[in-house]
């Protein structure tokens, strides 16, 4: 079991840094790196006057670290901690989502089915084209709906009951694209599946999510209503107006919390945050979370493509990324070919942001009660910043037996291919694309250029069926790519070797 699995296998238990230090060499290596972490986290929230700001590290399953600055309630002088609740705004969305799969897994509706099964005045809308396919439940989770980005209107609609929702569908919904044509963020997407949930278990999504979901990860301090938050953990939500902090009314709970009411502490969050950590890598045992792994890595995919950014930087330093939607959550893709998973959240008086690297099995949690305070901007450049100071590296993915046998046999045929079309190891397209000849004349002339093989490396894999090694000469190296078929037993369908030279 690798180390990142033993973590796991503790639970969600919050441990301190020193403790940590003791068991894991990532947590030390980590560690390292806190201290300029914190500069960089509390130099960016005083330079855009957040009145308060938290911010968490989760590894490997547990917050290794928690930072403040500033205050939760100005007022009061109560002190930003990581205790303090704050509204997270659209970081609820995920749970929903959660919710919506929960259902699915438990037979109790499909992604695929019309919303208009579970909402019926969804059925009498009209589309923009006749031909257009009507909205389902899996569109509403990565907003190709075809509804119109409504973050403005949105944002203020929180405490708008049930029967209003309702009455505003019924009256009839204005669409800016095709379901099912596009991108285009929607808050009255996300209050739909929370209706839905409604509709489905008979009872409030907000009861519902807080015993499936919240119940099982031991979030004790999370709520949908204000009112229900100690006074004095609660905090306040500010707008930084002609010099000074204007405090902003808060919001009561309503049929569009599903897409932003949520207020938690960052003790709270980074339980959900570790468990979405422990999803990864794909393993047997134990799968006893709030919805199986396998459902959580389906809620992660990148479902709806969002943006091709060509001029994203790491603070000075340039790395084109590509982005997308999954469901509740956003995915990302970076020129270093890192996946970050998370979702911000922004609302009048609040600022949030999550994301975590599931390969790195590292995440970082911000929250501020700044309105619409960029949380999603530093968090980006201070998870870069950790990983590539703490020297933090992605966890390999482990070798197929197949792999490795197959790597084994190419191996041994080269650079003389002798007999290998008799060895039984290609697939049967092999030698109609490389012919023998040719494939002992470009290996035997890389290797000479190569000298006397020294070693062999161990498969990197790609994935299961897909990977390349190395071997390594006295003058320089060879890499060798191969990749295998669907049949059982895999054999070799495609190859490509070349000289490295030193």
């Amino acid at each position: 079991m690798n180390t990142r699995l033993k973590l796991f296998a503790l639970g969600f238990l919050v441990l301190t840094v020193n403790a940590l230090q003791a068991q894991s060499p990532r947590a030390a290596a980590v560690s390292k790196a806190l201290p300029a972490l914190d500069k960089l986290m509390s130099d960016y929230a005083s330079e855009r006057h957040f009145p308060g700001m938290v911010w968490g590290i989760v590894l490997d399953g547990q917050l290794i670290h928690t930072g403040k600055m500033g205050y939760a309630d100005l007022e009061k002088k109560l002190p930003a901690l990581p205790s303090s609740d704050f509204r997270i705004a659209s970081m609820s969305k995920s749970f929903t989502a959660m919710a919506i799969l929960k259902l699915r897994d438990a037979g109790k509706l499909k992604l695929d089915d019309p919303v208009s099964l579970y909402i019926p005045e969804m059925g009498r809308q009209p589309l923009l084209q006749a031909d257009a396919a009507p909205v389902t439940i899996r569109q509403l989770l990565s907003h190709a709906a075809g509804f119109p980005e409504d973050n403005p209107w949105g944002d203020r609609q929180l405490a708008v009951p049930d029967d209003s929702l309702i009455a505003l569908i019924r009256r009839g919904i204005s669409f800016s694209t095709n379901p099912g044509t596009g991108y285009e963020y929607s808050n009255l997407g996300f209050a739909m599946l929370g209706y839905i949930i409604r509709r489905v278990t008979g009872e409030p999504y907000q009861t519902y999510i807080t015993r499936e979901i919240f119940k099982p990860l031991g979030m004790t301090h999370t709520y949908w209503e204000y009112n229900e938050v100690p006074a004095d953990r609660l905090a306040q939500g500010y707008r930084w107006l002609n010099g000074g902090w204007v405090k902003q009314p808060m919001l009561h709970d309503g049929a569009y919390g599903a897409m932003g009411g949520l207020i938690t502490s960052m003790d709270d969050f980074a339980k959900y945050v570790a468990f979405h950590e422990a999803t990864y890598p794909s393993r047997a045992g134990d799968d006893k979370g709030p919805i199986k792994r396998s459902s959580l890595r389906e809620m992660h995919f990148p479902w709806n493509f969002n943006a091709l950014n060509t001029g994203f930087k790491y603070g000075d330093r340039p790395c084109p990324a590509v982005s997308a939607y999954a469901y509740g959550l956003r995915w990302e893709k970076d020129c270093e070919q890192r996946v970050t998973i998370g979702h911000s959240g922004g609302l009048p008086g609040f600022g949030s942001n999550w994301r975590f690297l599931p390969a790195y099995g590292i995440g970082i949690i911000s929250f501020a009660n700044l309105t619409y305070a960029p949380a999603s901007a530093i968090n980006t450049i201070a998870l870069d910043q950790l990983i590539r100071e703490s020297g933090l590296k992605a966890t390999a993915l482990p070798v197929t037996p197949i792999l490795e046998q197959r790597k084994q046999q190419l191996t041994a045929l080269l650079p003389n291919w002798k007999n290998a079309e008799a060895s039984g190891i290609f697939a049967v397209n092999f030698f109609l694309d490389y012919f023998p000849d040719s494939l002992r004349k470009e290996a035997t002339s890389i290797f000479a250029a190569a000298g006397k093989i020294q070693s062999v490396s161990g498969v990197e894999p790609e994935n299961n069926l897909r990977g390349s090694f190395t071997l390594h000469g006295d003058k320089a190296d060879i890499w060798v790519f191969f990749t295998l078929t669907p049949e059982n037993p895999a054999l070799i369908q495609e190859y490509r070797i070349k000289l490295l030279p030193r």
